[in-house]
């Protein structure tokens, strides 16, 4: 089984949009999408610098909107399920049919927005933790205040809170973690501090009619495959205050028996933690357009060892 994932807020990088802007109609299909959303993608995804796409209301979009056009350019694959960390839980459920491309660009619009808001409230921001085991670094996450809002697995770990809490973390850090690195994100993501986002992300939801999934669509939730569209939308909302379990999506992943692994652009961070978690899975990060070529044959490989 081959499972097609896309990856959170972090994994963008200036200019990263550039090259695939090259492939015929990606331009006008990325310039409709801003038409559509309000938002000049094209201008964030090539020209802006790590600031201005650190903003929350700009990278969340423009991530979807990146996991969309490189999936689109694989062709017609066909993934035995799906998944997304974070807002790409969103590009996931675009993925499998539960939302148009423009409803889930308008729906990560919505939902940047009131995240930066509610981000700009108090000063915060997330951590990634790198070794430790769970059982000592959740307690002592708690112990100084922080959540434990993205629990990867293979050895990892992402604090959430205020800039003081994060700043005695580097200070205290926790049994057997190696290092603490600052994420590129602008808020606590996944915690008690994103409250006021959960509203305003359920009145955008509202306005939407999602199918069901085409496709076993894992859910950051608990790590489970969800069945309706409706679900799906209802949990994409509760998402943005509750901790990401995508340690749980990839015990799933084993439990459904996936044997490869692609993760849309910007790729890098999910086929990293799979590496390290999924040994003997076949990984692969669309990074750029020249990473097509081996997608194609990982699919073309994948497909003719099941079917024989």
């Amino acid at each position: 089984m081959l499972v097609l994932v896309a990856p959170g807020q972090g994994a963008q990088t200036p200019g990263f949009l550039t090259e695939w802007l090259e492939l015929p109609g990606a331009a006008d299909r990325v310039a409709a999408w801003s038409d559509a959303i309000g938002l000049d993608l094209v201008h964030y995804g090539t020209q802006a610098d790590a600031d201005a796409i650190r903003d929350t209301a700009v990278a969340q979009p423009l991530l979807v909107a990146a996991g969309i056009l490189s999936a689109e350019a694989l062709g017609d694959i066909p993934p035995g399920a799906v998944a997304g960390h974070s807002v790409g839980e969103i590009t996931a459920a675009a993925f499998a049919g539960v939302l148009d491309d423009t409803a889930a660009l308008t729906l990560v619009r919505r939902r940047g927005l009131a995240m930066a808001e509610a981000a700009a409230i108090t000063e915060t921001g997330m951590s990634a933790l790198l070794g430790g085991a769970p059982e000592t670094t959740v307690p002592h996450l708690e112990k100084l205040g922080l959540t434990p809002a993205n629990m990867n697995g293979a050895g990892q770990i992402v604090a959430a809170g205020t800039l003081e809490q994060l700043a005695a973390l580097n200070d205290d850090k926790p049994e057997g973690v190696r290092k603490v690195v600052p994420l590129k994100v602008a808020g606590a993501f996944h915690t008690h501090h994103m409250a006021p986002a959960v509203e305003k992300l359920a009145e955008a939801a509202a306005e939407l009619t999602p199918a069901d999934p085409k496709i076993p669509y894992v859910s950051n939730k608990d790590g489970r495959t969800v069945a309706s569209g409706t679900e799906v939308l209802q949990r994409l909302v509760g998402q943005v205050a509750n901790p990401v379990r995508w340690d749980l999506c990839m015990e799933t992943f084993k439990e459904l028996g996936v044997t490869a692994l692609i993760e849309v652009c910007p790729g890098g961070t999910l086929t990293g933690l799979a590496k390290r978690a999924l040994p003997g899975v076949k990984t692969l990060a669309l990074k750029t357009p020249a990473d097509l070529d081996a997608a194609r044959e990982l699919i073309a490989e994948h497909a003719a060892e099941h079917s024989a």
